[in-house]
């Protein structure tokens, strides 16, 4: 993994420091919404930050919308359909991009509407959510967790990775998930999240997080 110099914190105050930063960020395409990913397997548990970073902002007055990648899961029969457990097809085939650039930042676009949808599909009954859209009013932050985020070009204004170390991922995914190991490791070499993104937590010890500043 990248080395990357981290210092020691607590949920809390990251959650506080991460929404202080919100408060100031301008979006890089002029338009009223910033976008913000929160990077991470699934054992890394990106949504409880996103959801702290929501509590704390929601604190200070400002709006956002909460989104996993898990609501915009394809269809099981796309998913699976080299088998349940390829490698090849969750590292690229698994969440339905099309759909989240159409429901989810393409409502966010300068001249946008701000009606964003919540989730899509729910990978559980393997049907539509039939959820309701969601408005963001302006101003209003978009927080999209969830894993391999940042292996496309989605227009996230800051790029927040909570990284695992081989061995903490390995602990801490469920037996049932561990044949998603290679994935993880591929997205490392590859993409090299840790280097990419603008702000790096560590995870390792869920007890006593570090981040990047």
């Amino acid at each position: 993994m990248d080395r990357v110099r981290l210092e020691a914190i607590t949920w809390e105050r990251l959650g506080d420091a991460l929404a202080e930063r919100l408060l100031d960020l301008k979006p890089a395409d002029g338009g009223p919404w910033p976008k913000v990913a929160f990077d991470g397997a699934p054992a890394a548990r990106p949504g409880d930050l996103a959801a702290r970073v929501a509590d704390a902002l929601r604190l200070r007055g400002r709006t956002s919308l909460v989104v996993g990648t898990e609501g915009f899961l394809r269809p099981a029969s796309l998913r699976f359909e080299y088998g349940r457990q390829d490698v090849e097809a969750y590292y690229g085939g698994w969440f339905d991009t099309g759909a989240l650039w159409r429901e989810v930042f393409g409502p966010l676009e300068p001249d946008g509407t701000g009606r964003v949808l919540p989730d899509l599909w729910d990978p559980v009954t393997d049907r539509a959510t039939r959820s309701p859209y969601a408005q963001l009013p302006p101003g209003g932050a978009l927080l999209l967790h969830g894993p391999l985020l940042l292996n496309h070009w989605f227009p996230f204004d800051l790029t927040v990775h909570v990284q695992l170390s081989p061995g903490a991922l390995r602990r801490r995914t469920p037996e049932d998930e561990q044949w998603t190991l290679p994935a993880f490791a591929r997205y490392d070499t590859e993409t090299g999240p840790a280097a990419a993104a603008d702000v790096v937590v560590r995870a390792d010890d869920p007890r006593h997080p570090a981040w990047s500043g």
